[in-house]
């Protein structure tokens, strides 16, 4: 787990980055048993004005906590998470998952974290996920 004396606020929790590919996709809608047309079939996708299919908002989300996860020394530290959803993912674009230490509870030695999800697209960034924050415990 991460060192609670190792930490301060202000301090960023290492990016990690994802090419988000069709077949993760599948495999994440054949786990979740998400079987939304809106991840699986291009046409469908195209029908309601997107280029293709779209990653699930909660395929994005578990690129994000296995970020926090790796950074906080284990899933069993990260005890909450609370996201917005705010733009689109689609295939074979590079997702990358961050934040940075907002508050440190020296009693509880507990560390809130300001999260993103972004996508760097046509020259702008887009936050997939933004305004979002996680609760971890630190040893």
């Amino acid at each position: 787990m991460r060192l609670f004396e190792d930490v301060s606020v202000g301090d960023e929790i290492p990016v990690r980055s994802k090419v988000v590919k069709r077949e993760d996709v599948k495999a994440y809608a054949d786990t979740s048993g998400d079987q939304n047309p809106l991840h699986q079939d291009d046409d469908f996708a195209r029908v309601v004005g997107f280029p293709g299919i779209i990653a699930h908002g909660m395929f994005t989300m578990a690129h994000l906590t296995s970020a926090i996860s790796a950074w906080a020394g284990g899933p069993s530290a990260l005890l909450g998470i609370a996201v917005q959803f705010r733009a689109v993912v689609f295939m074979d674009e590079a997702i990358e998952a961050g934040g940075t230490i907002a508050d440190i509870d020296p009693h509880t030695r507990r560390a809130t974290l300001n999260v993103w999800v972004r996508v760097h697209r046509e020259g702008v960034t887009e936050y997939p996920i933004k305004s979002s924050s996680a609760k971890v415990q630190l040893a």
